[in-house]
């Protein structure tokens, strides 16, 4: 099985309870036992993890780098201006892995900060606005790309 590393940045955790009308409300609980069921449905070994912590997450691509692992990244916050991810995010794809930036919204519909992304720019693809089906739909891309 192909292993996916489904990591998500800050405030994250409170997915469910923070600003529902924009975020919905799937709790995170939910999505994480959604993307093990989608990821089970494509052959795709799925581990999800949340930080609000900048470095872990920077750790996180480093091993995903080391360990072959492929990437759905939604890195929240730190999409408009943590390059330190951003050069992380950068090994992963030069590694030939792939990395599927994800949003629950579509930063481009929101304030204008929300409109730069330091992560697109190194990332095999993005994939913003469905709400939590953004991850699906990202697995999906993973599974198609690797077929």
């Amino acid at each position: 099985m192909t292993r996916v590393l489904i990591a998500n940045g800050p405030n994250l955790g409170r997915l469910g309870s923070r600003e529902p009308e924009k975020y919905g409300s799937t709790a995170y609980a939910e999505l994480v036992t959604l993307a093990h069921e989608w990821g089970g449905e494509l052959a795709l070994d799925v581990d999800v993890r949340q930080t609000d912590d900048e470095s872990e997450l920077v750790a996180w691509m480093h091993a995903a780098v080391d360990e072959g692992v492929q990437v759905v990244l939604n890195p929240a916050a730190f999409t408009h201006y943590s390059y330190a991810l951003r050069d992380a995010c950068a090994m992963v794809t030069a590694a030939g892995l792939l990395l599927v930036e994800v949003h629950l919204t579509n930063p481009h519909a929101r304030e204008d900060f929300r409109h730069t992304s330091v992560i697109s720019g190194v990332a095999t693809g993005t994939i913003a606005g469905f709400g939590v089906d953004s991850y699906r739909l990202a697995l999906s891309a993973i599974a198609t790309r690797l077929g």
